[in-house]
Order: C-alpha cells, then structure tokens, then sequence
C-alpha cells in the first residue's frame, strides 16, 4: 500500500474520507472563475465588469492605517493576544451603544474579539452543537455554521428566504417536531445574499421565539452598520435578545478592513464566554496592532457613512440599469448585494434552466460576473463593490453595464 492511499484512508468522513479529492463536483465559484478566465481568452483587451466581488473595493481609512503602522512598531504589542485586549472590547460595546442603540453592554463578560466573522461562527457549532442536534438555517445564505454543525454530527434545517416574504424566515410555519427538536437558530440581516433587512418586529417575534423553544440565536451581522434607511439595526437592540443569543460583528464591511481579519461576538454573557473558552484552544488572538487599529474605527463610525451612500448609490443605479431591462429588481434597504430573479432566456434563444447558466451566459456573452443562487428559485446576485476608484470611473462601469444589458432582449 502506497503512503498516498494510506493516508487518503484516514481522512475524517466528515471532509469525504475515502471520497476526498476524488469526486468530479465542480463548484459555483470555481465555475465563475473558470468562465471568467475563458471569456477574457475569447474577448482580449476587452473589460470583465465583476459585479459578483464579495469584498469592497477600497482600502481601510487612512487613520486606521496610521495607527496599524504605529503600533506594529511597539514592542508590547508582539505577543500573544489571547482572546483580546481589553480596550478593544470597551471599543466595541461604546461602538454597540453609539451606532446600534444598545446599552448596557459589559466589555468584559459580554464581547471576545474574532479574527473575522467566520472563524466565529464554525467555533459557535463547536459550542452549541452535539450529534444529532438540530440547526435552524436560513437559506440561501452564508454556509459556514451549517457546515461546521454537519461536521459535529448535527442536522440542518432549512428556512427558506422568499421573495414575497421580504426575505424574512416564516417561523410560524414550522412543525411542532422541528421546534421541539431545533437548538440554534442562525440569522444574518442585512442578508446575504438576498439583502433582505430585518424590522425590530421581526426581531421582538425571533426572541419570542427562541424563549418558548428553548433555542439559542446567532445573528451573523456582519453587514448591520451599512444601513440606509435611519439608524442601523442590531438583534441585541430588542429586549430580550441577550438573554438568547449572540451577535457576530466584523470590521470587514463597514470600515473597508476585510483582509485585516478583525470582529467580536457580542450579547448573551454565557454563549460569550462558552465561544472565548473553544476560542481559546483555537488560536491566540489576533495581532494587537490590528486591534488597535481595529479599536480607532469603532470610535470613528462616521467612516462607514461615506462608504454606505457609496454603495446606497450604485444599488440605486444597478437596479434602475436592471429594470430598464426587464428585470424585477428592487434597491435593497441596506448591505452592498442586488439579488434579483433571472429570466427564463433570450427572446427567440438561449432558455435559462437555472442560475448557474444564466450567471455563466452573463460572463460568456456580456463579460459581466454575477454569482448564481439556485437554492429558493433561481437569483443572482450583483454587488456594488465593483472596482471603482473614482465617481468617473463608477458612472463609467454603470453606463457600460446598461449598455451591455440594453442590446439583449430577455424574455422572461
């Protein structure tokens, strides 16, 4: 037996085991960046307009910089960080009251830095999750707590996020075995990738709910600090809601820092301290020069209020440059995502069966990249975090993306 087929037998089932690195699956993004790559092969010199990056396109505010350059420089902050500094933690729960409205936060019981949200949200299934236990996840949306909860043996139950329902799960429609089975219950608004917004009823309706089912809540609200419609909207902000769960906040979004790998986890002080506990045999703490300068962004929120009009605006822009062309698309209340139904093909053409095609069709024909979502109907989404530097060169990348879809009759 060769060491190579020794070692493929030991592999954990939970990643494939035997299966691992065998199966011919080609996923949806590596789909899009082969695609991507065979259209700029097919039409060189000509531009790719990306309108499915999930990441902004500007670099962290120059003050935050400064201070990451400074501090890298002090000899006290080359250690380890453990599971954080603990002005970063009173950062973040002045940044909760200031920006969200949430008071009372207590620094040192009730927030644990992250190194990114993701991270976060696989140790929270190390937390809550037991074989055979029940996840409540929205779909579609970010896959990593469901992953990790597989992982552990649990099980994962879908909600649906529909169209006629403002993208907000229907908990009322679950059966009285799901509820009775169900132990957490994962959220993320503004959501990804419907960028669908939660209401404070909503919110008040999810901690009834979680108090009569005996579920604990994870609200994933990496992109909460980007709204534009009035003051932004936390779980934590309805009372109640720190007696049931935890909110997952990252710098990524909202302060342009999303290489930088900086975020805290908020609200109930028991499931804080259960995540610091695995945190800590997980890793060590995130560089305290990155802390830092993380900690002067959350005392500087007016950051987030430029790069949010910028992404309100080119929302407002694709949507109109999408109804223009058929397409029932409407501006989303917050977040950088347009999630909008496809067609059902090209008058007298090409028919559309799913996403997937549709979403390659784009990039083939038009070199515009959206991402596909098959999972409730069949959307992509568009993101306004293209590459654009300049308004000149946004309004630039808009006029060219109207003026590929406008020489295309869908039929829909």
């Amino acid at each position: 037996m060769s060491e190579e087929s020794y070692l493929q037998g030991l592999l954990a089932e939970r990643i494939g085991g035997n299966r691992f690195g065998k199966e011919a699956t080609i996923y949806k993004f590596e789909k899009i960046k082969r695609a991507k790559a065979a259209a700029l092969q097919a039409h060189p010199g000509k531009d790719l307009l990306d309108l499915g990056v999930g990441e902004p396109d500007e670099m962290a505010a120059p003050g935050v910089v400064e201070v990451m350059q400074k501090e890298t420089a002090r000899w006290e902050n080359r250690g380890y960080a453990d599971n954080g500094i603990p002005e970063f933690k009173e950062a973040a729960a002045r940044y909760m009251e200031r920006v969200f409205g949430v008071p009372g936060i207590a620094p040192g019981r009730e927030v644990v830095h992250s190194i990114g949200a993701k991270p976060a949200l696989a140790m929270l299934a190390t937390v809550l999750i037991n074989p055979g236990d029940l996840l409540l996840m929205t779909t579609p949306g970010y896959p990593v707590l469901a992953t990790h909860a597989r992982y552990y043996g649990g099980e994962v139950f879908d909600l649906p996020l529909l169209e006629e329902r403002d993208y907000l799960p229907d908990l009322d429609a679950l059966s009285e075995e799901i509820k009775r089975r169900a132990k957490v219950l994962y959220l993320n608004y503004p959501n990804n990738p419907t960028g669908g917004t939660a209401t404070p009823e909503f919110f008040e309706r999810v901690v009834r709910f979680a108090r009569e089912n005996r579920i604990a809540v994870v609200h994933d609200a990496a992109y909460a600090a980007l709204a534009f419609d009035g003051r932004p909207l936390s779980f934590l902000s309805v009372p109640g809601a720190k007696g049931v769960g935890v909110e997952l906040h990252s710098l990524s979004k909202a302060f342009n820092m999303t290489g930088w790998r900086l975020g805290f986890v908020t609200g109930n002080p028991l499931l804080v301290s259960a995540y610091a506990h695995v945190k800590d045999h997980v890793d060590s703490g995130q560089f305290k020069a990155i802390q830092q300068a993380g900690l002067y962004a959350l005392n500087h929120p007016e950051i987030t209020k430029e790069t949010t009009a910028k992404y309100e605006r080119r929302l407002r822009a694709l949507a109109a440059i999408l109804r223009e062309a058929g397409f029932r698309a409407e501006a989303p209340r917050g977040g950088f995502f347009l999630y909008t139904a496809i067609p059902k093909g090209i008058q007298g053409g090409r028919q559309f069966s799913s996403a997937e095609e549709f979403s390659e069709h784009l990039i083939t024909e038009l070199l515009i990249s959206t991402v596909p979502w098959d999972d409730v109907g069949h959307y992509v989404r568009l993101s306004a975090t293209f590459v654009a530097p300049t308004r000149e060169e946004e309004e630039r990348v808009l006029s060219e993306v109207k003026r590929r879809l406008s020489g295309v009759r869908f039929a829909f």
